[in-house]
């Protein structure tokens, strides 16, 4: 529930309304935030958002868009004269942005979130529309904005790098985990999830968008060597949006037994903590990650995790975290090497746990916070 203490906080006006329906990535972000935020805080949402809005953030003025700005073009359109005017009409100290773009005419102070600085770094990973979208956006909100917020040092460092210095300040905000979510699953929520996915073994899970910046390709494919060398292979279970990573299906499908390999789509939120602790190995083989939240989700579950050290996944991983190379000769070597060490397993858990509970959604609210005080000035 939001903390509706006062505090100096100035009036911040937030806009919501690019948050999917399904609340992955910025919606994640969002929702670990805004329960926490305190002060003066309006918050435009779209208007299937309104209902978990209302209780996530209790102590905030809540504003939903009528349903006709559902498409991204009229929302964004909504965007550059809707919020503005709202921002006039609510008397706010500052818009907050929480996804790359912002008004450009406001008349009031912004602050916005840039996530990841890929669009510039591998180009190729993303669509070629959005990248071009949010290459021409990072560039003008880097420099409209009073106070930039973003949520890694790696990302700041690389914006840095591909943008130039701001002359105003960039606050480094990690994100949180809601440890009443993730968090170890009893020896019954393992049973109960695999007998609701008739999983004779264990799994190797995967968490977030199926596209190919996240190199669900190669993992699948480093799963097929290691199912034809081991009889009873876990299950390889990929959870998240399907995304636009159009050769993975065929990937998938050349799978064949022993091996399992199957897309698990959008998984409920209170099954999370299960599919990550529950797995003999959680596989995050991204190309590159402004943070890499399913990392600290599964490391907040107890989750033995496998990852790159690209870009901003060390800072989240730290010792706790096994990390390899990307291809999937790498991968495949380094799964099985995971799974014949038990040992070594039961120590990247216990020290996942304990770094994982240094990630608060209270500590991002409170620079989250100090970013508007900034702007505000």
């Amino acid at each position: 529930m939001a903390n509706t203490v006062a505090t100096d906080v100035p009036r911040v006006l937030i806009d919501a309304t690019a948050m999917p329906r399904e609340r992955g990535g910025v919606g994640r972000y969002l929702e670990g935030l805004l329960g926490c935020l305190r002060g003066d805080l309006i918050i435009v949402c779209q208007s299937h958002d309104s209902s978990w809005l209302e209780e996530t953030a209790s102590g905030a003025q809540l504003i939903a868009l009528p349903s006709r700005m559902k498409s991204v073009a009229r929302r964004l359109a909504w965007e550059q004269v809707g919020l503005p005017r709202l921002a006039r009409q609510l008397d706010v100290d500052v818009v907050f942005s929480p996804h790359y773009t912002l008004p450009v005419a406001s008349g009031r102070r912004r602050v916005v979130t840039f996530h990841d600085a890929t669009f510039f770094t591998d180009p190729a990973v993303h669509l070629r529309g959005k990248r071009h979208f949010f290459r021409a956006w990072s560039r003008l909100s880097w420099r409209l904005a009073a106070v930039a917020i973003v949520p890694s040092q790696a990302t700041r460092d690389e914006l840095t790098r591909i943008l130039g210095h701001r002359r105003g300040p960039v606050i480094v905000a990690h994100h949180g985990t809601d440890h009443d979510i993730f968090h170890p699953p009893s020896e019954r929520d393992v049973a109960d999830f695999a007998t609701r996915h008739d999983l004779p073994h264990s799994w190797i899970a995967f968490l977030g968008t199926l596209e190919p910046r996240k190199n669900v390709g190669a993992l699948v494919r480093a799963y097929r060597t290691l199912a034809s060398e081991r009889p009873e292979v876990p299950a390889l279970l990929l959870a998240g949006a399907r995304g636009w990573d159009s050769d993975l299906d065929a990937e998938i499908a050349r799978v064949t037994s022993p091996g399992d390999a199957r897309r698990l789509g959008y998984v409920p939120q209170h099954d999370l903590h299960t599919l990550l602790g529950g797995a003999e190995l959680v596989v995050y083989p991204s190309l590159g990650e402004g943070f890499g939240l399913p990392v600290l989700e599964a490391m907040a579950s107890g989750g033995v995790v496998l990852t790159t050290r690209r870009l901003a996944l060390p800072e989240v991983g730290g010792d706790a975290v096994a990390y390899g190379e990307p291809d999937e000769v790498s991968l495949g070597a380094d799964m099985a090497a995971l799974l014949d060490d038990d040992a070594q397993r039961r120590e990247l858990r216990r020290q996942a746990i304990g770094r994982a509970a240094g990630f608060t959604w209270e500590a991002a609210a409170r620079l989250h916070e100090q970013a508007f005080r900034m702007a505000a000035q």
